[in-house]
């Protein structure tokens, strides 16, 4: 099992998760107020705390002795709600296919679900595969859940005063389970509430992002991530705590793997640093003999690595630009292995192609997503690559 889920179980008040205090302050008030919205969408990047924060708002709302700025955590509703075993507490997330279970549902998985979720504060699509151990497989919320949504909205309350339906990644939907849950979130049943939890709203089905209440999660910042370190991790020199806390981009499970990084040369870390500074160099070298390999190389990775390189790719051009535009290392968030290279690269990543460089990977990420083929997207994305990295830099 992965390095990353051997923490202790962890609790779900909001007490126990770092940063956005303001959307903590609302959600209480308009709880206390009760001005609770039936539908809300919880939506940030990952590694900053969005599934936790639905589920310590699901347990203030359902305390039996709710304080001014958390649930009691003591109650019978807490506890219950704290161990994900509360009978009025549903779920619904993505799901695989396997050589025994070839129609999914969330309820095949709800096991491995509790397991992953009470391993950490911060979760995501992409952990959530590799929990299941098929990072190359691609998970979904498939047609069958309805019949598990229909279930939930026709149940009534068993302990709590509400029934809560958290739904993890429901841009992950097919469009008939989206109707589905879209027709129930426009006749919500009485003291029912949807939770929706995703990474990525703008591509969540546009009816259903209308009928929400959007609560947007924004990237930790630095101090935040250092000081969530330096409770984790007291063993680790405090440097090194600050240089990672710079690099992770307010993403706690990208600090955790920054960590894994420094003792392990065959990280997978490493592997996308060699990944892209061999795209590159083919690229500018326009090492035809060598393109061939590197678009096999990515097209055989699974979907989530797919899109974890290309997202590695922006940040490293955007990294080398500001090493190239400025003059203040504070602002180069980079690794020692990684600004060798990018001192280079700084010098072909200029305002003449940067814009364009970062819409070509941009789009290319998403068109993964979209489930566009591996090998013409990567080779197409080389071919670009190659035409904006000989663009000369306009003269000052």
């Amino acid at each position: 099992m992965c390095f990353f889920y051997i923490f202790a179980t962890k609790k779900v008040q909001f007490k126990d998760i770092i940063g956005h205090e303001k959307i903590k302050e609302n959600l209480i008030r308009s709880a206390k107020q009760g001005r609770i919205s039936h539908a809300q969408l919880f939506a940030g990047p990952s590694g900053v705390g969005t599934l936790a924060f639905a589920l310590a708002y699901a347990q203030y709302l359902n305390c039996e002795n709710p304080k001014d700025e958390d649930s009691c955590g003591e109650c019978k509703s807490c506890k219950k709600i704290s161990k994900l075993i509360h009978p009025d507490l549903h779920f619904i997330f993505p799901v695989v296919k396997t050589k025994k279970i070839t129609n999914p549902t969330s309820v095949d998985f709800i096991d491995k679900w509790r397991k992953f979720v009470l391993s950490s504060t911060f979760h995501s699509y992409s952990k959530w595969l590799e929990f299941l151990e098929t990072e190359k497989s691609q998970a979904s919320i498939y047609t069958q859940e309805t019949k598990e949504i229909i279930k939930i909205i026709n149940l009534k309350t068993f302990e709590a005063k509400y029934k809560i339906l958290i739904i993890f990644m429901p841009e992950m939907m097919n469009t008939s389970t989206a109707n589905k849950l879209l027709k129930a979130i426009e006749e919500p049943p009485e003291n029912t509430v949807f939770l929706l939890v995703s990474e990525n709203e703008e591509v969540i089905l546009k009816t259903i992002f209308s009928r929400t209440q959007l609560v947007k999660f924004h990237r930790l910042n630095n101090d935040e991530v250092q000081h969530y370190l330096n409770v984790e991790h007291p063993e680790i020199n405090h440097d090194i705590l600050t240089d990672v806390s710079a690099l992770a981009e307010g993403d706690i499970m990208k600090a955790e793997e920054f960590l894994r990084d420094l003792s392990d040369d065959n990280s997978f870390w490493s592997e996308n640093f060699n990944l892209f500074k061999n795209f590159i160099l083919t690229a500018y070298r326009v090492d035809i003999k060598n393109m061939s390999q590197i678009v096999n190389n990515l097209a055989s990775l699974g979907k989530e690595q797919q899109k974890f390189f290309l997202k590695y790719c922006l940040r490293m051009f955007r990294e080398s630009f500001i090493l190239h535009q400025s003059e203040d290392g504070e602002l180069i968030h980079l690794t020692n292995r990684e600004k060798d290279f990018s001192q280079k690269l700084s010098k072909i990543i200029h305002q003449s192609n940067i814009f364009a460089l970062y819409e070509i990977f941009n789009k290319a990420y998403y068109e993964i997503i979209r489930n566009a083929s591996a090998k013409i997207l990567f080779t197409d994305l080389l071919f670009k690559t190659l035409k904006l990295l000989k663009i000369q830099k306009v003269k000052k």
